[in-house]
């Protein structure tokens, strides 16, 4: 794309997501679209070829973002003496991207889209939870290695250690609106008693009693 397009491909995809976001997928229009954000109907369809492909554009480039602002440079933990504290500020953040209103928001239309448009909910997928759960299982591999705890299947240990951190919270949130939402104040605490029962599970001293 041409250096002078990306202003208007940008103001296209704050308009789009803007209005998906407060109005659903199906009452949003290309022509609403166009309206808010100045950029001619023609212009949209040349950019981004539907209002389904915008969609998933958005879908992939804000998943993408939440992910890569808790992932991206990946998460090491050389100092194993350190490694609960890395755990912890790693999952914290995580829990805290996830819970984003805007994440929410986002995941809730995707899941309402779901028999429509499948493509939207594998990105998301792909883009959030399994690149957490990827990530998290090169942590767990590293920490096994370094005699910390001891993990047969790093990926099992790490879906678990996922899902002790994400499960409730995301289920609650997700169900009963934001207002519900694991208060931000509150997660370090949540994370704490998570890794808790991780520990006890996995713990290198744990796993090598009889």
């Amino acid at each position: 794309m041409r250096p002078s397009s990306q202003p208007k491909r940008a103001a296209a995809l704050a308009a789009a997501e803007r209005q998906f976001l407060a109005t659903g997928y199906e009452s949003v229009t290309m022509d609403s679209i166009a309206q808010e954000s100045g950029v001619a109907k023609q212009t949209l369809y040349s950019h981004f070829g539907s209002k389904r492909d915008l969609f998933l554009e958005i879908v992939r480039a804000q998943t993408e973002s939440a992910s890569a602002s808790v992932l991206e440079p990946a998460p090491r933990f050389p100092d194993a003496s350190r490694a609960r504290d890395g755990l912890h500020e790693l999952l914290v953040a995580q829990l805290g991207a996830v819970l984003a209103p805007r994440i929410l928001a986002l995941r809730r239309l995707v899941i309402g889209e779901l028999r429509r448009s499948p493509e939207l909910a594998a990105a998301l997928y792909e883009l959030g939870p399994r690149r957490a759960i990827l990530a998290l299982t090169a942590v767990v591999t590293e920490l096994d290695a370094a005699g910390v705890i001891r993990a047969d299947d790093a990926e099992r240990a790490a879906t678990q250690l996922n899902w002790l951190v994400m499960g409730e919270p995301i289920n609650r949130a997700m169900l009963l609106g934001d207002a519900a939402a694991l208060a931000p104040e509150l997660i370090p605490a949540h994370v704490d008693a998570a890794l808790d029962t991780f520990f006890a599970a996995y713990g290198a001293a744990e796993r090598a009693r009889p």
